[in-house]
């Protein structure tokens, strides 16, 4: 039976360890589940392993479990979050434990998701499975830092991205300031957010595609949010006229018939959503709204009014802000130093990335 303090063995905090990294290694591709890892071990060899699937399912375990359903029987299995005891999309993982015969489940953090929280171990112990929990926690509690937050507030996690120039400005159009390198990291940002946002404004100066760009990952672009109360976004935009899998939405408040009937032939996803007293979306308001779209993480993109407004209603978790080498000069400019300003005193912690950026440089903010 389980004591109230589980002890571990050194060979334990190996083994989830590797259950660890293994979730790493689908984070982000996940949504709406998290990314577990899952290690199946007997008489001391790993003799199966998995990692929850892209869009959230199989669970992990359940691809450990069927992968080498012969000799399961017996074994000890390492799970970095509870394992499901509920009935969703798929029966419960708890369920598929016991009827694997497993002996031993070892997890690390208890589900916040109240349909699972803190059941499991009850569970399993009452047929007979040895239960323990709380191996390396505070590791799998940084790691699950985002779904932990989306739980406890029904609201996105919001990762913020801006890049300007050595003297902080940005430009009008949709030339590139940073390099390559700076650049390949903002792919990795859109390949890691279920949606990215971004304003009408943006869209009709940049034209922007707001896709992953990197070889082998261009399928897991997010989708795109538009906020565009008066629905001004340019017919000819690419996000219009190239809307794969229906995978744009545009937050309004238009009663322009004729743009919107051409917008959903076109397979856009229009949301009719009040404005505030002063003719403005409310942004916490919008944010529940791409909660309830079964949106989890959401990267934001936009221009200079919507990146310091939500800068300073502290509606992003984190933010990630690029300098390239170039100096810009003339009129097509916009400076940007008093965002630069705003995320000193609005963030609590801040970290200087230049490795493998050449000339440019990143401050994560969190």
């Amino acid at each position: 039976m389980s004591t109230k303090k589980d002890k571990f063995t050194l060979q334990d905090k190996i083994y989830m360890k590797f259950a660890i990294n293994l979730a790493k290694t689908n984070d982000g591709i996940t949504q709406p589940n998290p990314s577990v890892g899952c290690l199946v071990v007997k008489k001391n060899k790993i003799i199966s392993y998995g990692v929850t699937n892209e869009n959230g399912r199989p669970h992990a375990e359940n691809i450990a479990l069927s992968k080498n359903r012969k000799n399961i029987a017996g074994s000890t299995v390492y799970v970095t979050l509870e394992p499901c005891s509920h009935y969703g999309k798929t029966p419960p993982c708890t369920t598929a434990l016991i009827k694997a015969k497993v002996n031993k489940v070892i997890y690390s953090l208890e589900d916040i998701d109240s349909r699972s929280s803190n059941k499991a171990k009850k569970i399993l112990i009452s047929n007979n499975i040895l239960t323990k929990s709380g191996l390396l926690k505070s590791e799998t509690k940084k790691f699950y830092k985002k779904y932990i937050y989306v739980k406890n507030n029904k609201s996105p996690y919001v990762t913020g991205k801006l890049a300007s120039s050595s003297n902080l400005y940005i430009l009008k159009n949709n030339s590139f300031i940073t390099n390559e390198h700076s650049r390949k990291i903002s792919h990795l940002l859109r390949y890691k957010n279920q949606a990215i946002l971004t304003t009408y404004k943006t869209i009709n100066a940049d034209n922007s595609k707001l896709t992953c760009r990197i070889k082998g990952l261009e399928r897991f672009s997010p989708t795109k949010i538009v906020l565009d109360k008066n629905l001004k976004i340019k017919k000819n935009s690419f996000i219009i006229n190239y809307n794969s899998k229906k995978k744009t939405i545009i937050f309004h408040n238009s009663k322009n018939i004729k743009k919107i009937n051409y917008l959903k032939k076109r397979g856009i996803k229009l949301i009719n959503f009040n404005t505030d007293n002063n003719d403005n979306f409310n942004l916490k308001k919008v944010l529940k709204k791409i909660y309830e779209l079964g949106i989890n993480t959401l990267l934001v993109e936009a221009g200079k009014k919507l990146t310091t407004k939500m800068i300073y209603k502290k509606l992003f978790n984190q933010f990630y802000f690029f300098k390239g080498k170039k100096i810009i000069k003339g009129n097509r400019k916009i400076k940007v130093n008093n965002i630069k300003k705003l995320l000193d005193n609005k963030f609590k912690n801040k970290k200087n990335i230049d490795t493998y950026l050449d000339n440019d440089n990143l401050i994560h903010y969190y």
